[in-house]
């Protein structure tokens, strides 16, 4: 009798819905399964900004660690989340198919985005606050911190204009609001909008198992994203979004750094055949240190440093 498999996950409602997508598909297989959800510490400590707790993948230690002791025998995640670099002993087992890859603005009023009008804007992602002052440089933007459904209370509550959210996630537990702004100039996160199984490199049962869920376009064009990101940022946060499309045999990929305050952006925009895909994402980070993100990513170290 195949054993049960044990589906890590943090206890959110966007997480659950992400576990549980994977549990029908592992069971569809004709595997058994139960969910096992976790808090995790980015849940617990809500009063400091992400990359101000100082520890690489605050959503999915918590997860890593419960792999590691024989608690659970996958773990599901949003792929953006979790770190370039896998703990050891843990691995990729399957990318699922990716989602909608944009930001969305969630607003009290649409005159938010009126050249001339001042608003505070929330969000708890370097990246979307540096791309967010790029093109709105007299905006105000504030910390928000928490899972998707408290972020959306805390909106409501305060006197913010609006917040940035990914689409996919709202999508995902039915919060869209219809009004909702397409923020289709900012580059979304590497592999946002796509879910992640990792299991123990020894578990062979879970790997073989887990990895009939992989849906191999989504896997190419999330490991450019992230590669491209590993490439530029050398253990330290800064404001990168990456985005690889597939298209008629080919991959599309944009790139972008930005300073913390949004004023420097460093960008590159490339397409190559797909099966030059190997190695493309550091082809895209190399050529953007070589135009100054290398100066770039030293001063955001120095800032980091300072605010730390």
């Amino acid at each position: 009798m195949s054993k049960i498999i044990r589906i890590g996950t943090r206890d959110s409602e966007l997480a659950l819905w992400q576990a549980t997508t994977v549990q029908q598909q592992i069971e569809a297989l004709g595997f058994d399964t139960i969910l096992v959800p976790i808090k995790s510490t980015g849940d617990q400590v809500l009063d400091k900004p992400l990359y101000e707790l100082g520890i690489t993948g605050i959503f999915t230690k918590t997860l890593d660690v419960s792999l590691l002791k024989g608690q659970i025998d996958i773990a599901v995640h949003s792929m953006k989340d979790v770190p370039t670099q896998l703990p050891k002993g843990i691995v990729q087992t399957a990318v699922l198919e990716r989602a909608v890859t944009s930001d969305i603005l969630v607003h009290k009023g649409m005159g938010v985005l009126e050249s001339e009008n001042t608003a505070t804007i929330a969000t708890g992602s370097l990246r979307r606050k540096a791309q967010w002052l790029n093109k709105y440089p007299h905006h105000k933007v504030v910390d928000l911190r928490g899972n998707v459904n408290s972020r959306l209370l805390k909106l409501i509550e305060n006197d913010w204009n609006g917040a940035i959210f990914a689409q996919a996630g709202l999508e995902r537990i039915k919060l869209l609001p219809k009004d909702a702004i397409s923020l289709d100039w900012m580059v979304p996160a590497p592999a946002q909008g796509a879910m992640l199984v990792v299991a123990l490199e020894n578990d062979v049962f879970s790997r073989e198992v887990s990895q009939k869920l992989n849906h191999q376009d989504s896997e190419i064009t999330t490991t450019i994203e992230r590669e491209f990101l590993r490439t530029l940022e050398g253990g330290c946060t800064a404001p990168i979004g990456a985005l690889a499309q597939i298209k008629n045999q080919s991959i599309h990929f944009i790139g972008a750094v930005f300073s913390l305050d949004g004023r420097q952006k460093i960008e590159i925009e490339k397409t190559i055949p797909i099966n030059s895909a190997k190695g493309f994402g550091a082809i895209c980070a190399q050529e953007i240190l070589n135009k100054g993100g290398d100066k770039l990513m030293e001063s955001i170290r120095n800032e980091n440093s300072a605010l730390h």
